[in-house]
């Protein structure tokens, strides 16, 4: 690929962030997402809603947020006669804003001059895409 071409549309680099905890992903855009989905619905099963989650996923992902950090990022409130509810901590809104301040400086450097052609470079070596979703494709939320 010469410094003028292009990928072909069927191909292409996707730059995503993910921070992990051991084996977990403490968090990615699916549960950074959820974070903001909580923030504005003060339920986590409503966020999950909102996101096409199914309550057990959404759920499970709060879990596996609240463990990996220091302190959990999302408080629960029993339900009950006025309901039950959940927001971000303190930590919850920081871990929040650090990750979309890092995830917007990652897709800057990605969309810069060296960036675009470290990812056409990188493109070169991508096998083509076995149909729908490509060779091995994994959708996760993280």
């Amino acid at each position: 690929m010469g410094s003028g071409d292009k990928m072909p549309a069927e191909q292409h680099i996707k730059v995503k962030l993910q921070a992990y905890n051991g084996p977990e992903i403490a968090i990615g855009p699916g549960k950074a997402a959820l974070l903001e989905a909580i923030d504005r619905t003060g339920s986590i099963s409503a966020a999950g809603r909102e996101l096409g989650l199914s309550y057990r996923r959404a759920w499970l992902l709060a879990d596996v947020m609240n463990r990996s950090w220091v302190e959990p990022l999302i408080t629960t409130a029993k339900g009950g006669s006025h309901g039950g509810g959940a927001c971000l901590t303190s930590l919850g809104h920081e871990v929040l804003t650090l990750y979309r301040d890092l995830e917007r400086a990652v897709q800057r450097v990605s969309k810069g001059q060296s960036g675009v052609r470290l990812m056409a470079k990188l493109a070169e070596t991508v096998r083509p895409a076995a149909g729908p979703g490509g060779a091995g494709q994994q959708d996760e939320i993280g």
